[in-house]
């Protein structure tokens, strides 16, 4: 059955078809999920545990290295990563790459067993292992609440309101308040008072225990039922707990604690995060919506929600968004839609231009019904609407026309040599239709590494593949169907044709440089490779990236005070600089984070890890033009605010990566030595001069004070371990005695030594010298013992407080960004030698980080994909031909569209990254499907009885305006993505390329097969 025909004599049945697509897509458009970015899983889940007083070595050696030992046995491992610090095991778990979502619930299950199994081995006094396994999920509206004219507790309790109503609002999945307010109850008690009333501090921690806990009746049988026994439960107010009475030791007498200890209510000493907003303190809600769902939608029902909500809450209540997911791809979505009609309707006027109104109309309308079959389909498949596959589509736009150009030509030559509409149709379909559908699949197969690799940037980038392989699989099936349809609707016999006499001005130019360079076939081959190695040379010289900086107009500022600095100074130098910042016009708002991170508001930032000496703000400019000449001086102002901290700059990034653009790791067992060579490193990227931000992540060590317990004095004077370490913690930043609930929240019960009663007048509680005028209690003798009869000796010493591991392997890893204006790869090639120079001990290890481990993977991952891509590829131009030469010639021009690549990204200054090395890709599938129409046509020409020096001429010129037509539309149609960032340097590298592969489909082809088919033109 030939398609055409069929599609001629059934017109119903092309119509019901294009009718399901137009309807259909119109439909999709409004229904389809749309995000920011696509969707790519976090592999990556931290089991978080406890060891309250342990220092970092302890923690790694008696929590982290036990519990990796068990975790290191999972199948699906695929790097182990650990920070060790004092009291506390952090360990990161990332599963290999071909496991997705789907089955991590199930690997996360496993990981809590064998971690579970682990704990019950850690030591005593360790905590139960937490394994957070949501540390991936992205909470793309990103609110601040502030409320200055209120207190803690109140704001608190508005936090809880909103957060319970926005959990009821249709498609959020979860809602996370941070920032908030943490509290205590501090028990002030005169420890000399207790002294002089004997009482012990033991007595006093038993008294708060006995009744802060749950307490339970039991049950008891009443009437043939059981019945619950209740038990008044713990005081939760501060009189009650004032009125808690504790008897006289040897009387009956009886004391209230009202009398030996002051109650207040103060914010806890470290808190595990402080907020601000423009200057505020606040609150942030992180809410992150379900799966598959319209993240527009869910933005307007959450701010349809808060409006709401705030009508009943008091006045001076504000909530403002930090970043809003659903504005940013509402925008996004419609610039992009923007950029397609603008693309479809370039198309449409340059098939106008070229070949008439008519063969315009043809091919613009099946360009039309592809886009919009092409957005049915994506909804059907669920693929959302996001950057990459609304990018896809304006990529493929020049690739889509291609079928229809061919098929339109011919049948438009055959009906003005007066053949009928069906047979013009027939005969051009059937001729052509296998050839294109080889090279449709030769174009979807370039694309294939992005589909087939398994690592988070082909993930990222899946959409990418998808889209091309469904609307270029479908603009051949409407190229052999619509076209032939509107073809007989639009197309005359012998008339109202555009003038196609090969023998016009153009072709007869052409003509004639065909004819040189084939009667010079040597000459040009030669000049073709001559060229072709010169640019692989100068390829060198192209600027090499990863990923290009967001478009969203918000960058980071990182500040590290010095290592163990008090939140609370950290949060001093962080006010001074947003205050700064505030004042700046260019800036719309500034949010603060003071001791850890943000929320992970988008998928490419990777929150920072808690740290009392960390603050991070994240500065929204009006315009993203503005943020370029605004961080330019911004090191210089930022460098007075502390001169022992450091600061830091970041461009928000597309893609899959973050961090330091730059960084080498060193492995060993011995932290000093790693000390030493990341200082060599470090020494190293300074000299460089343009290197900047250079740092590594063990940081400075801290400052720990040596208490020195006297094991001996301590045992003979009765006093244990215990207590010396209680009176201690008592005596200091206080001792927990227990927790009162208040709804939700939980407030710690804290005794301190009172200040006031302090023997030194001029003592804080926190200087070392205080230390000496401490009481222990003897529970032997019944009487408080001083500390330094318990002690030989108050030292200060310093000590690892980062220790870093990877697969259970101490490292170090040093860190910097490349100088202003140039890439990681070009500040990378100046200090990889140097740097690669130092002498490493034997047992250690360096591997480079940073971006170019990250490309390399990522490439690497791709990498894997590509060989069964280019299998797939020189497989059907093989088959298609069934002989080697064509394959041959096809396969011999390839290597030559480097040239307008090198050309392009050199003249406009374009790095060459993994968006360029796909657009590279995509070049060949162009070229290849071509150069296969092309030589398919000089075979027909052969075969049919022509010379076949006339046929190379004859086939070559007919192809002439298809082929220029189809770069042309491509180039044009992906003139709007030059002004996306995103998509720039593809964009650059596909129409630089493709200039030059259309030179080389029209010349080096036809010289090729008459080099290899030894066919002399004379003339």
């Amino acid at each position: 059955m030939n398609i055409a025909k069929y599609a001629i004599k059934t017109p119903v049945n092309i119509w019901l078809l294009i009718l399901i697509f137009l309807l259909g897509g119109t439909l999709a458009l409004s229904k389809i999920g749309r995000l920011e970015d696509p969707a790519f899983t976090i592999k990556v889940a931290k089991v978080v545990t406890q060891f309250n007083g342990a220092s970092a070595v302890q923690v790694e050696q008696e929590l982290t290295e036990q519990l990796e030992i068990a975790i290191q046995q999972m199948p699906q491992l695929r790097r182990l990563t650990s920070i060790s610090k004092p009291g506390v095991s952090e360990i990161t778990v990332e599963i290999k790459r071909h496991f997705d979502a789907d089955t991590l619930p199930q690997i996360w299950d496993e990981l809590r067993k064998r971690v579970g199994d682990a704990a019950t081995h850690l030591p005593k006094g360790a905590g139960k292992p937490q394994v957070i396994d949501d540390f991936g999920d992205v909470s793309g509206l990103y609110y601040a609440l502030t409320a200055p004219d209120f207190s803690a507790r109140e704001v608190r309790e508005f936090a809880r309101i909103i957060r319970r109503e926005l959990l009821t609002t249709e498609g959020v999945a979860r809602v996370n308040v941070n920032g908030v307010m943490q509290e205590q109850i501090v028990a002030n008690i005169d420890p000399y008072q207790l002294a002089g009333l004997g009482i012990s501090f033991p007595d006093v921690v038993r008294l708060f225990s006995d009744n802060f806990r749950p307490f339970h009746g039991g049950r008891m049988l009443v009437e043939g039922k059981q019945v619950r026994i209740l038990v008044e439960e713990s005081r939760n107010q501060l009189d009650e707990i004032n009125n808690l009475t504790l008897v006289l030791p040897g009387s009956n007498k009886s004391i209230k604690v009202r009398d030996i200890a002051r109650l207040s209510v103060e914010p806890t000493d470290i808190q595990p995060s402080i907020i601000h907003h423009n200057g505020e303190q606040a609150i942030t809600l992180a809410v992150s919506a379900l799966n598959d769902i319209n993240i527009v939608e869910v933005g307007s029902h959450v701010d349809a929600k808060i409006s709401e909500i705030l009508q009943s809450l008091p006045l001076g209540i504000e909530i403002s968004p930090i970043y809003n997911q659903a504005q940013i791809v509402d925008e996004a979505v419609d610039g992009f839609i923007l950029n397609i009609v603008l693309s479809v309707t370039v198309v449409s006027i340059t098939l106008c231009l070229f070949m008439g109104w008519r063969s315009g109309v043809v091919v613009g309308s099946v360009l039309l019904i592809t886009v919009m079959g092409t957005v049915l389909l994506m909804w059907l498949f669920d693929l959302q609407l996001q950057r990459i596959s609304l990018g896809a589509m304006v990529i493929a736009m020049g690739m889509l026309v291609d079928n229809a150009i061919v098929v339109a030509e011919g049948m438009m030559l055959r009906m003005r040599q007066g053949k009928s509409a069906e047979d013009a149709a027939a005969f051009i379909v059937k001729r052509t239709q296998w050839p294109l559908l080889g090279a449709t699949i030769i174009g979807i197969a370039a694309f294939s590494g992005i589909g087939l690799s398994d690592d988070a940037t082909g993930e990222f980038l899946f959409s990418l593949f998808a889209v091309i392989l469904i609307s270029l699989l479908l603009s051949w099936v409407l190229a052999v169907t619509v076209t032939p349809l509107f073809g007989s609707y639009f197309y005359q016999v012998g008339r109202d044709l555009p003038e196609q006499d090969q023998s016009n001005g153009i072709y007869r130019q052409y003509q004639r440089l065909l004819g040189l360079t084939l009667r010079h076939r040597a000459l040009t081959v030669g000049l073709l490779v001559l060229i072709t190695v010169i640019a692989y040379a100068n390829f060198s010289k192209v600027k090499q990236g990863f990923f290009p900086p967001s478009n969203a107009p918000i960058f980071f500022v990182h500040y590290w005070g010095g290592q163990g600095q008090d939140i609370r100074r950290t949060e001093q130098v962080i006010t001074e600089v947003e205050q700064k910042l505030i004042a700046e016009g260019a800036v719309h708002s500034v949010t603060s984070y003071i001791g850890s991170g943000a929320e992970r508001f988008t998928l490419t930032y990777n929150p920072q890890a808690a740290n009392e000496s960390y603050g991070l703000l994240m500065v929204r400019m009006h315009d993203v033009v503005d943020i370029a000449p605004f961080i330019a001086s911004l090191p210089e102002q930022l460098a007075t605010e502390d001169i022992d901290g450091n600061f830091y700059l970041e461009r928000m990034q597309f893609g899959p990566g973050g961090g330091a653009k730059l960084g080498v790791r060193f492995s060993g067992p011995d932290a000093e030595v790693l000390r030493e060579l990341a200082q060599q490193a470090e020494s190293i990227l300074r000299d460089d001069g343009l290197i900047k931000d250079i740092r590594h992540d063990w940081r400075q060590k801290g400052l720990a004070i040596n208490s020195n317990f006297d094991e001996f004095n301590a045992g003979v004077a009765g006093v244990s371990r215990a207590d010396f370490s209680d009176a201690i913690q008592y005596s200091s930043n206080g001792l927990q005695l227990g927790t009162i609930q208040d709804g939700e929240y939980s407030y710690p019960i804290v005794a301190k030594i009172n200040q006031a009663s302090l023997l030194s007048n001029e003592g804080t509680g926190s200087d070392i010298e205080d230390m000496r005028n401490i009481q222990v209690w003897s529970s032997e003798q019944r009487k408080y013992i001083p500390f330094q009869q318990l002690s030989t000796g108050i030292t200060l010493e310093s000590e690892d407080v980062l220790i870093h591991r990877r697969d259970r392997v101490r490292t170090i890893t040093v860190m910097a960004d490349p100088g202003d204006g140039e890439t990681a790869a070009q500040a990378l090639a100046r200090i990889k030698t140097a740097v690669e120079a130092i002498d490493l001990p034997s047992g250690y290890l360096r591997e480079w980080g940073g971006e170019y481990e990250s490309s390399a993977e990522a490439q690497q991952a791709l990498g894997t994909g590509l060989p069964m891509g280019f299998f797939v590829m020189l497989l059907i131009s093989v088959l298609l031909f069934a002989r080697v030469r064509q394959p041959l010639i096809i396969w011999l021009v390839v290597p030559m569209a480097v040239v307008g690549v090198v050309s392009g990204l050199l003249l406009t200054d374009m790095p060459f990254g993994f968006m360029s090395l796909l657009g590279f890709l995509s070049l060949f599938g162009m070229l290849i499907k071509n150069a296969i129409v092309l030589i398919e046509e000089i075979d027909l020409q052969i075969k049919e009885g022509k010379d076949k020096a006339i046929a190379i001429v004859a086939a070559s010129s007919s192809r002439l305006r298809p082929v220029a037509l189809a770069a042309i539309t491509t180039i044009l149609g992906m003139a709007p993505l030059l002004f996306d960032p995103f998509f720039a340097d593809m964009s650059v590298t596909i129409m630089g390329g493709l200039m030059f592969a259309t030179l080389l489909t029209l010349i080096a082809v036809p010289v090729l097969y008459s080099s290899l088919y030894k066919i002399r033109v004379r003339q």
